[in-house]
Parts: C-alpha cells; sequence; structure tokens
C-alpha cells in the first residue's frame, strides 16, 4: 500500500526538546547551568518520558504539562538546583518555544509538496502543542495536530494510534509514523504503521517485539523514504 500519510510524534522528532535548558544555559542569566544543562536536560527528558509510562500503565492520567513540571522538579532536584524558582520559571517558558530541527520545514514543505497528507501525534497536550508549532512556524504545513488528551491516556496505548485513522481517514498500511523514541517507533510498528526511527543519538535497537522498518540520523531523508515506497 502506498503512504499517503506522514505523521510524527512531536518532542525529540520536529522539536527539540534540549534547546530549552541550553538557551537558558546561553542567555548568561543562569550560570549555574554551564555545566549542567545537559545533564539537567537529559534527567527533564528521561523522567518526563517515565512519568508518562508509569501513568498509562497505572490509569492515573494527567496532562502533559503536570509530567513535564514533575520531570523538571526532579531533575533540578538531581543536579543540585531545586529552590531555585527563577530557573524553573525560565526552563519551563522555554519549552512552550522549543526550537524546530532545522531540516524540519524544508522537509515538511516538500512532503506538502508531494501531495502527502501530514500531522502530530504527541503526548503533548492541545495548549502546549499550539505553542510549540506556533514558536516553529510549521503550522501551515500540518493537516493535524493530535493530542492524546483526546483519549486520555499516553503513548504506547494503541487508543492513540488509533486516532490517525480517525483523524485523516486512512488505513494504518496508508501511514509512515517517525518518531525520535524507539520504542514509539516499535510500538506504531507493532500497530500496522510503517516506521521510521528517527536515531541522533545513535543509540541502539531496543530489545522489544517489533523493530522500527527505518532507521535514519535526521528528517532530511523523509521525502525521498517516501517516495520509494
Amino acid at each position: 500500500m502506498a503512504i499517503d500519510t506522514c505523521i510524527f510524534d512531536a518532542y525529540g522528532t520536529l522539536f527539540d526538546v534540549n534547546s530549552a535548558a541550553r538557551l537558558a544555559a546561553e542567555d548568561g542569566t543562569f550560570p549555574q547551568l554551564a555545566d549542567t544543562w545537559q545533564r539537567l536536560a537529559a534527567d527533564w527528558r528521561d523522567k518526563q518520558l517515565q512519568y508518562s509510562w508509569i501513568r498509562a500503565i497505572t490509569k492515573e492520567h494527567c496532562d502533559f504539562w503536570q509530567v513535564t513540571q514533575a520531570g523538571l522538579d526532579y531533575a533540578l532536584e538531581a543536579s543540585g538546583l531545586s529552590g531555585d524558582d527563577a530557573l524553573r520559571d525560565r526552563l519551563l517558558k522555554l519549552y512552550w518555544e522549543l526550537s524546530v530541527y532545522p531540516e524540519v520545514p524544508d522537509m515538511l514543505g516538500t512532503l506538502k509538496d508531494a501531495g502527502k497528507a501530514t500531522g502530530i501525534l504527541s503526548n503533548g497536550s492541545p495548549e502546549m502543542l499550539q505553542g510549540a508549532v506556533t514558536s516553529g512556524g510549521v503550522g501551515r504545513l500540518l493537516d493535524h495536530v493530535l493530542s492524546v488528551e483526546s483519549v486520555g491516556v499516553f503513548k504506547p496505548d494503541a487508543r492513540v494510534y488509533d486516532m490517525v485513522g480517525r483523524a485523516f481517514g486512512c488505513e494504518a498500511g496508508n501511514v509512515l509514523f517517525v518518531s525520535s523514541n524507539g520504542w514509539d517507533a516499535a510500538a506504531a510498528t507493532g500497530y500496522g504503521f510503517t516506521t521510521v526511527w528517527v536515531n541522533r543519538g545513535g543509540l541502539p535497537m531496543d530489545n522489544l517485539p517489533w523493530t522500527p522498518a527505518h532507521v535514519l540520523t535526521d528528517l532530511t531523508g523523509i521525502p525521498d523514504l517516501v517516495g520509494s515506497l
């Protein structure tokens, strides 16, 4: 079946989740971040994801903004920076203004020029996603921005992937699903999507029941891949 719909995870895939901590470190206001921002960013992201999985498993859903704040609080404490309210507020504000990766606008534009439907499928709350899409300037290149808040559970629950078919009126076999999270791409493979894992960090493949169909180091090659499928 030909690919006519290209769906992207948001955080870490289209939007650089490290950019909040990096920008806060670069502006000089918080010199305490100079040597710690990379660890803080990694801990923040790890806990954000871990908390979403635990909430999905235990059926204790909350929106992703609450999970994001909880993850940041852990990361700040782990870096010895807890109690700095000004730093916490700055990092959270920057998370609503994440940078897109450099190749994103041209990649999405090429897909649209080729007549492909495009969208986001994300754990993010609708408000968070709107903030990121607006700051990244990619709204006109997306047909739908889908948040898990519509179904009240985080990825990789199948009800999240079901949202794509309902929104786009397509079959799973017509969808290319792209994520920077290996576990997300693997679970989407099990669901029936053709998948791409964007492995920017050169990480090992997760040992899961499913394997992403394709692995790329960034998003530049997505249009050519879609054209070959």
